[in-house]
């Protein structure tokens, strides 16, 4: 768990994070969402210790990370892993030594223990086999399992994920998140993800946060959602009129009142 406190930062005079509160829970998938400039890509970054608050307390087993000395901070970090929106492999290294990159930093292992690490993570994100391959010999949505290998080889307690999704087809978008939620629940990470991913939010939106100019405007689930009353959130979320209309035929739904087949049928004509 990871525990937020009245987190401010700026840049200047500009307030980029303004007094924001939030818990992100162990074993669930805590979404970060807003539009541009809403200021979620500052937060997570506060949240890994890229950038230093201005005020508030970040803490990691009820420790505050921004007081921590260099030691201390160092420990947590080895605690986080991190899925980059670009996947940022090492173009030069194969999957292996790519995968291999963080235990070579943190850990005095041999190298018999680390190949044993990498095919066990390569195996759990069905890359078996793909040790020798290079980053440019491989899909996009291989590319983002590989980045998945090497955020939990050294088994994190969290994981942050920054626009996971980035620059994948629906289809692949699907088994990422898929993939990413059972690692979630399979070893009890709190996993905090950035992203614009509509699919995402309501497949594997366990806890969500809507974040607006800086400040949390929502916190929900991906089954509150749908009932906000968060006029900025609606405008969001459901930006198409195709949308909206089906989120109020959710509703329907949900509430009993409409029969789902028939309703789609009208949505359709």
């Amino acid at each position: 768990m990871i525990e937020v406190q009245n987190l401010k930062k700026g840049f200047g005079e500009k307030i980029v994070i303004n007094d924001v509160s939030a818990v992100m829970e162990a074993g669930k998938c805590n979404l970060i969402i807003g539009s541009s400039g809403s200021g979620k890509t500052v937060f997570m970054k506060c949240l890994v210790g890229l950038f230093k608050p201005d005020a508030g307390k970040i803490l990691y087993h009820g420790e505050d990370f921004t007081t921590m000395g260099d030691a201390d901070r160092k420990e947590i970090r080895k605690e986080i892993g991190m899925l980059f929106q670009g996947s940022a492999l090492f173009d030069s290294l194969t999957v292996e030594q790519n995968i291999q990159f963080p235990l070579n930093m943190f850990t005095d292992w041999t190298l018999a223990e680390k190949r044993k690490r990498v095919n066990e993570v390569l195996d759990r994100v069905e890359l078996k086999g793909a040790n020798k391959k290079f980053p440019a010999e491989i899909s996009g949505g291989m590319k983002k399992r590989v980045g998945i290998a090497r955020a939990i080889v050294l088994n994190p307690k969290f994981l942050f994920c920054d626009e996971p999704n980035s620059g994948l087809d629906p289809q692949t978008s699907l088994v990422i998140d898929k993939l990413i939620k059972e690692l979630t629940l399979e070893y009890d990470i709190t996993t905090v993800i950035n992203t614009h991913d509509m699919n995402s939010v309501m497949e594997i939106g366990d806890k969500i946060i809507y974040m607006y100019q800086g400040v949390k405007e929502w916190e929900g689930n991906n089954k509150e959602i749908i009932f906000s009353k968060n006029q900025r959130l609606n405008d969001f979320i459901f930006a198409s009129e195709f949308l909206r209309d089906a989120k109020d035929m959710r509703m329907l739904e949900q509430t009993g009142k409409i029969d789902e087949n028939r309703n789609m049928e009208d949505m359709m004509k």
